[in-house]
């Protein structure tokens, strides 16, 4: 398996990048000692993100429960009649995912699962369907209207003549609710699936890269191309606790103290993050396939690009834990699976004056080479980015690895895409 892999030391100041359902920040146990920890998710989110900033034709792909609305709208701007086009969305959602009896804000059922879906597979159904509804989305509207008028007249008519009404009225409500089967079945599972699946990823590349779960219909399953690990800091890491206190700024002068009082959990930590990316896959004709060389390498341009930039936004108003990595290591390899770092921090860093970066890019270099002097992991490309004051200092530890600027070591990853 061709992968290119991103090992990545990054130091964060006081924050909560990730809370757990305490709103405590994330942890884990390593090594025996507790470490600072933000999950994948976190971080994919952000990443996501940072890539349709980058290249945003090539990212498209959206993640929500809100299908319904979204074909609802799609089909009535093709003509379809709003209760037609709600009564074919929630077949078409229920087909994929599992209805939920929740609604959004717009009175739309949600489905019961994110489900990340592009653009261009909604337009597909939408397409696919709309012909074959259109007569029936009409013979509802009618039924609709006549139903409405129905009503009309009930409220003005005496009572000896309101039976005769009530029993056409509710005539027609059996016929529309028939009417509605009908158009429910107009078109097969089957066609719905196929549809979805003829649809190449060329305008949703997220979906190729991290994946799409579909329990009701694993054919519509895409298996991601990208791995990510949960960030891990490289030292014992405790959480600390923060008292606050807020101002009422209209408080009058005899009052006394504060307006609100409360308390916060953060930490600290050098963070050892990883991911990688499976070159093979994303060239496969279930991924990227069906775009061009340049388009995948600008995809895997904007992967790393992000991967490397992109920070988690929590407390991001009150803790605000942005900043950018102290070394970036990339590798290429032309076999065999993706392999961590991680293991040179199984012993934990320890305090130093110097601060515990140093240390962990020196272990993260070590176990590197051992990958390779011990188990013959080879690699085609390996070339780091290290923050300019801290080159001197880490230079012996560097062994085969060259050291360069972000935008030759991109250039360099990017070389191997297939």
């Amino acid at each position: 398996m061709k992968h290119l892999e991103l090992h990545i030391i990054q130091s964060v100041p006081v924050a909560c990048l990730n809370r757990d359902d305490l709103n405590s920040p994330k942890t884990a146990m390593f090594g025996g000692v507790q470490r600072a920890r933000v999950s994948s998710q976190a971080w994919k989110s952000p990443i996501r993100e940072e890539m349709k900033a980058i290249e945003v034709t090539l990212f498209k792909g959206n993640r929500s429960r809100r299908m319904v609305s979204e074909l609802s709208s799609k089909l009535q701007k093709k003509g379809i009649e709003r209760d037609a086009s709600v009564i074919i969305s929630e077949h078409v959602a229920d087909i994929i995912e599992t209805l939920d009896s929740k609604t959004d804000g717009d009175g739309f059922k949600k489905i019961k699962t994110l489900m990340f879906f592009s653009e261009a597979e909604y337009d597909a159904i939408v397409d696919a369907v709309t012909d074959e509804i259109r007569s029936a989305a009409e013979a509802i509207r009618d039924l609709t209207a006549t139903a409405a008028k129905v009503s009309e007249v009930l409220k003005g008519t005496d009572e000896e003549k309101k039976e005769p009404a009530k029993k056409e009225l509710e005539k027609l409500e059996k016929e529309m609710e028939k009417n509605r089967k009908a158009l429910a079945k107009a078109f097969n599972d089957k066609k719905i699936r196929d549809t979805i699946k003829s649809v190449q990823l060329k305008d949703a590349a997220d979906i190729a890269l991290f994946g799409r779960m579909v329990a009701n219909d694993h054919s519509l399953t895409v298996e991601a191309a990208s791995m990510f690990s949960h960030a891990l800091s490289t030292h014992k890491a405790d959480s600390e606790i923060d008292f606050f206190t807020a101002v009422d700024d209209l408080q009058r002068e005899e009052e006394s103290g504060a307006a609100i009082t409360g308390t916060l959990e953060f930490n600290s930590a050098t963070y050892y993050r990883f991911a990688a990316l499976n070159l093979d896959m994303l060239a496969d004709a279930d991924h990227l396939g069906a775009m061009t060389h340049e388009q995948r390498q600008s995809v895997v341009r904007a992967f790393i690009e992000a991967t490397i930039k992109a920070m988690p936004v929590a407390r991001k108003y009150t803790m605000n834990g942005n900043t950018v990595p102290v070394y970036v290591l990339g590798v290429v390899r032309e076999k065999g699976h993706p392999i961590q770092l991680v293991n040179a921090f199984e012993n934990p860093v320890p305090y130093s004056k110097k601060g515990f970066v140093i240390e962990s890019i020196k272990r993260a270099n070590a176990e590197f080479s051992d990958l390779k002097d011990t188990w013959g992991v080879d690699s085609v490309f390996a070339k780091a980015v290290v923050k300019g004051t801290l080159k001197e200092e880490i230079k012996e530890s560097l062994g085969s690895i060259e050291t360069c600027f972000l935008d030759n070591l991109i250039d360099g990853m990017v070389a191997h895409v297939i």
